[in-house]
């Protein structure tokens, strides 16, 4: 069996159209309240959090609803297409507020542009978790790998596009000495790439006809420990896979908590600790990001061949090591060193290990029909942990030093570990070849 490339690329146009609109949202949106708006860093930073807050309900909610949605064009595609076009409309708004209130200040204009802000986080809530769905929905489990690898790099296509658009339109050359930048153009553009990614997805992919070829596979393919049949003829979930649910939905906090406080805390840290500017430092992200995106479809064959929660685990393995190594580098040499780039380039490797293969775990384990809820698990704990991370490894670089981000990063990761080692359930059955010339026959 081999993974439709094509086809996973074209289901993975609503994901890119997420990230990218994400991508715009974290750069533009701060720049408009602080340099439209004036507000201070404070009630800023909770605006800005507002997103994280709705997705933790959201995400799971709608994950849950389109389960239970049937219509002629699929269970995920109503939510997506709705969800998009609200959004699109919405997002129209918001740098025309902007535009008109810094030709003429008005609290009302403020408070429309909190509330359309608002409507917007809540219209793209409800179909993230319905558009990742759709790739399990249409991929049979041994290959939901490879898929969601592919997913994840749609995804960092979005948030290039977003950069080189941005790069081009907003370039120092445009914009010094402006007193105001008009965004309309960058928006405009996001919008219009929104609309043709899910246009094409919806004539391309036909997800009630893919998704029923999936489900007879399934049927053809039953895996009996997943799943159990009552007295009444109702199925449920066994108790040791709801365990091992339990164990990797840890699993997910843990390492997005230590992972998210380093990314996060990264450029402040260099400056601090090492004296780096804030290029320096941001190469040294961009260098794993880069890493991690040429990793993925690696990743992705990897795990077909040696299963996921070993490759979850070596990439959490590598990912605490190399916070350790950074902390020791803090200590000893109190300086930047080139060491930290190659170090980042594994951080970058090993998060693409533990990203790809995480979701599919997930979803391995729901029963038939529950792929939206069980994404929506996915995606609580994941947000709880990039909610609560902030505040807590903040706290610590405030009040103890900034010595203890990376051992807060690999004690957190760490821990994931030993979490994962009790996880049972989820992980693909690879088959390995007899004749080791065999693995390199579906490479072609």
């Amino acid at each position: 069996m081999k993974l439709d490339y094509k086809r996973t690329f074209l289901v993975g146009l609503a994901f890119m159209s997420i990230c990218m609109f994400w991508q715009m949202y974290d750069s533009i949106i701060p720049l408009i309240l602080r340099n439209t708006f004036h507000l201070n860093d404070t009630l800023s930073g909770v605006i800005m959090a507002l997103d994280n807050v709705i997705a933790l309900f959201l995400l799971p909610l709608f994950g849950n609803v389109s389960d239970k949605c049937n219509t002629k064009i699929g269970k995920r595609m109503p939510f997506i297409i709705g969800g998009t076009a609200v959004s699109v409309i919405l997002m129209t708004f918001l740098p025309i507020i902007d535009n008109v209130y810094f030709d003429n200040p008005a609290g009302g204009l403020l408070t429309g542009f909190i509330i359309i802000l608002a409507l917007l986080l809540i219209a793209m809530g409800t179909y993230r978790s319905p558009a990742v769905a759709l790739m399990p929905d249409v991929t049979p489990k041994p290959l939901r790998s490879k898929a969601n690898a592919v997913i994840n790099l749609m995804g960092a296509v979005g948030g290039i596009l977003y950069l080189i658009v941005t790069s081009i339109l907003y370039s120092t050359a445009r914009t010094a000495g402006l007193a105001h930048v008009d965004y309309r153009p960058l928006f405009i553009i996001v919008q219009v790439t929104m609309i043709i990614s899910v246009a094409v997805l919806y004539i391309t992919i036909k997800e009630p006809k893919l998704a029923a070829e999936c489900q007879e596979y399934e049927k053809a393919h039953p895996e009996d420990d997943l799943e159990e049949v009552d007295e009444s003829g109702i199925s449920y979930t066994p108790k040791p896979v709801k365990r091992s649910l339990a164990f990797i939905l840890i699993s997910i906090a843990l390492w997005f908590t230590g992972y998210n406080a380093v990314t996060t805390a990264f450029t402040k840290y260099a400056h601090v600790e090492w004296g780096m500017s804030l290029g320096a430092a941001a190469l040294s992200v961009t260098i794993g990001m880069a890493v991690a995106i040429v990793s993925y479809i690696p990743i992705g064959e990897l795990a077909s061949r040696v299963g996921r929660k070993r490759t979850i685990i070596i990439g959490c393995a590598i990912l605490s090591m190399c916070f350790l190594i950074m902390a020791v580098i803090t200590f000893v040499l109190h300086a930047f060193s080139p060491v930290i780039y190659v170090i980042f380039a594994f951080v970058g490797f090993s998060w693409a290990a533990i990203n790809v293969n995480s979701l599919p775990m997930v979803v391995e384990m729901c029963k038939g029909g529950e792929i939206g809820k069980y994404t929506g698990y996915y995606y609580t704990f994941s947000m709880a942990a990039q909610i609560i991370t902030p505040i807590l490894s903040g706290a610590l670089l405030q009040y103890v030093g900034y010595w203890t981000l990376f051992p807060y990063g690999a004690v957190f990761v760490g821990l994931s570990i030993v979490t994962m080692l009790q996880v049972k359930h989820g992980d693909n059955r690879p088959n390995m070849p007899k004749d080791k010339l065999e693995m390199f026959e579906d490479l072609d």
